[in-house]
């Protein structure tokens, strides 16, 4: 445990404590107009937040995505008014009324912090942990980013040289992604990540000794962190000087992730609440706040009271936040002028544009061949990560499954680690087996700005990451997933390996994009479609999965409607479509045998691939009846998965050739044939859907 000194003292006088009396006396306030919520937490936090807001951070009020900034992380979102209280203060954008309409209709100061929404609010947290493992991500880019623009400057010399600070409770560190996402960046070495645990042993159901046990310093140690505890003064309040002291030392140690456990007691000073489980999540009660203003020395009989000495004093962030950029800016200049390459790609990545001419480097494969789409994916990737430098991921431990090596010879892992290929600036992460915090790290990365990522795992293991994905969803965060052996194709590793009800699970989540492209040619498409969307043209991002294939798959010729998510691969011949046949994935060449057996037969069948659903419902209506014409009522949708997809694609004429049990130990070509997914059963299917559309 660091003893670490600074030399930095902490100016701190009585309006700054009563700006931070002012904020516990707001989220009691705040709590109790509105009937629910999170005081406890917010008020015993204060201090905490006060320091880093108005003492410690490096940021500017009135420009909150200054990219010199650092970045602060609520990972305990539940007390959201920790942060909206120092957002009112510095002056972000909040305002007293928006602290009045907490948790109301359409109000900047909603239940748990919303990226996008507020002013300040770098994430979205609530789900516990999450915003740990966002924080380290935040972490991770930030030393990309300055491998990208200013390698060889010394430390702490780089205009990209800026922390990462996070405040977790302890539901945050008992939430298992807390370990997956500590032990890579204690791993990583991540010297510019400060993580403050609100030490308080409270949680829901009372006491955490309910729960836990184990030596929390000691876990942070093992995981190589610099660790402190800043111990409370003898009243119980957490001490300003302390923790200031113990963020000034996590500041000068640039070798691992520190982490600051602060002991605290909740809704503190509450005279009756205080150190209490109902604190947590429940208003305090009109008697308990009045009582608490008393203890504070504030008027009982106000609410929502903020003297004028009080935020004048704390707006003078937006003074110090001007002088700060100023001079970042003046170095920031130094630095473009002395690296003027450089600063021409950090302008292009800066505007979110990619680089002039990548697109043609976009491989085109053989018709005709068999490739497995997984092995497609990492050919595009090899040859885009030459032009785009902003480019980078890896995988949970499967990049030779997943096909997600970028560049072999280049790691990201921190200085002193003794493979050939680790550099800190390096292009592969190896995120170990630990796809929760891989999500959750990806979207802090994507957060963070001026990287592409992508993090790949086997499409069954997505279950361990779908909390993460659905809050990149929730982001509109543009983070790629590359899960691979998609389908019961797989083989023998058997059903616990092999994904069924995934996809369907995947297309239910709003604002993500599945994309499981039925061949080597779509794969590419695929890649260009969504890095062409993560770019200004397309507004809000969004994250997106690509469901790839293990075993291959025939290559057809390259159709640039693919990017529209659903196009006409093989028309119908001898007459208009009789039938349409829908496939998706590696069951596309299903429907293209079936369609054959069809046409032999005399009827004349349409074969649709549909990579990526939501693509296909962004489309104009008159496009998707140009693919799917009203009028042919006999359809049939294939799908080594369930089938609860495609049902309002086929109509009630229609039929769907799916999974809706689970797979078995065997050969991937055998379990098609035993489990019925063959080009036999969808030519049976179209001649049962042809005679209902008839009836």
């Amino acid at each position: 445990m660091s003893t670490k000194p600074t030399t930095t003292e902490l100016d701190w006088t009585d309006l700054d404590q009563r700006a931070v009396d002012t904020a516990r006396i707001l989220a009691a306030d705040a709590v109790q107009k509105v009937g629910n919520g999170h005081p406890g937490t917010a008020m015993s936090l204060a201090p905490v937040a006060y320091t880093l807001f108005q003492k410690v951070m490096r940021h500017d009020p009135a420009d909150p995505e200054w990219v010199g900034r650092d970045r602060f992380v609520l990972s305990a979102g539940h007390s959201s008014l920790t942060l909206y209280t120092q957002l009112y203060l510095a002056g972000f954008g909040l305002e007293l009324d928006d602290l009045k309409a907490f948790r109301t209709w359409g109000s900047k100061t909603p239940g748990h912090p919303e990226y996008g929404h507020t002013a300040g609010v770098e994430t979205t947290t609530g789900p516990l942990g999450q915003g740990i493992a966002n924080a380290v991500g935040m972490a991770m880019a930030a030393r990309y980013e300055r491998g990208l623009f200013d390698p060889e400057a010394a430390q702490g010399a780089s205009p990209f040289d800026h922390m990462i600070y996070a405040i977790a409770g302890d539901g945050c560190l008992q939430e298992g992604i807390s370990h997956e996402a500590s032990a890579l960046a204690g791993h990583q070495k991540l010297g510019n990540l400060v993580l403050l645990w609100d030490d308080n042993h409270i949680s829901i159901e009372g006491d955490t000794e309910t729960a836990v046990s184990e030596d929390t310093l000691k876990r942070y140690e093992a995981y190589g962190w610099h660790v402190q505890r800043v111990a409370p003064q003898a009243n119980g309040d957490l001490d300003p000087k302390g923790l200031f002291e113990a963020f000034q030392a996590a500041k000068a140690e640039t070798e691992r992730p520190s982490f600051i456990a602060a002991r605290s007691i909740i809704a503190w000073p509450a005279p009756h609440a205080q150190g209490t489980e109902a604190s947590h999540g429940s208003a305090l009660g009109n008697d308990e706040v009045a009582a608490t203003k008393r203890v504070l020395g504030f008027d009982p009989e106000q609410t929502f009271e903020v003297s004028d000495a009080v935020i004048a004093h704390t707006r003078k962030a937006l003074d110090r936040g001007r002088e700060a950029k100023a001079a970042w800016e003046k170095e920031f200049s130094a630095w473009r002028t002395a690296n003027p390459q450089r600063a021409a790609e950090f302008d292009r990545i800066n505007a979110n544009e990619l680089p002039a001419g990548w697109e043609d480097e976009l491989p085109v494969f053989e018709t005709g061949k068999g490739v497995a789409t997984r092995a497609a994916s990492g050919k595009v990737l090899e040859a885009l990560g030459a032009i785009i430098p902003e480019l980078w991921g890896g995988s949970a431990d499967l990049a030779g499954s997943n096909n997600t090596t970028i560049d072999k010879n280049s790691s990201f892992l921190p200085v002193g680690n003794p493979l050939p290929e680790a550099d800190p600036y390096g292009r592969t992460i190896h995120f170990g087996i630990r796809e929760h915090a891989m999500a959750a790290a990806m979207n802090g990365i994507a957060l963070h700005g001026h990287t592409r990522i992508y993090g790949g795992t086997f499409l069954v293991f997505s279950d361990y990451m779908r909390n993460a994905v659905r809050l990149s969803a929730l982001m509109h965060v543009p983070v790629t997933y590359v899960w691979t052996h998609d389908s019961i194709g797989l083989g023998e590793d058997g059903p616990t390996h092999q994904p069924v009800e995934h996809v369907a699970s995947l297309r239910a989540i709003p604002g993500l994009n599945v994309v499981r492209p039925a061949d080597a040619n779509e794969t590419a498409i695929a890649w260009r479609e969504i890095l062409r969307r993560h770019t200004k043209v397309f507004g809000k991002g969004a994250p997106h999965g690509l469901a790839l294939t293990r075993q291959g798959v025939p290559t057809y010729e390259r159709n640039e409607d693919a990017a529209k998510g659903g196009y006409v691969l093989f028309e119908a011949e001898g007459g208009d479509a009789q039938v349409v046949l829908i496939g998706t994935g590696s069951e596309v060449q299903l429907a293209v045998a079936a369609r054959e057996a069809l046409q032999a037969e005399g009827v004349p069948a349409r074969v649709v691939s549909m990579p990526s659903v939501e693509w296909f419902e962004e489309q104009s209506q008159e496009y998707k009846d140009s693919v799917l014409p009203p009028s042919v009522k006999a359809r049939v949708a294939v799908e080594a998965g369930i089938g609860l997809t495609w049902h309002r694609y086929v109509g009630d004429a229609g039929r769907i050739v799916s999974l809706e049990h689970f797979g078995a130990s065997a050969d991937g070509a055998v379990l098609y044939r035993e489990f019925g997914l063959t080009a036999e059963a969808v030519t049976a299917a179209a001649r049962e859907s042809l005679a209902a559309a008839a009836r």
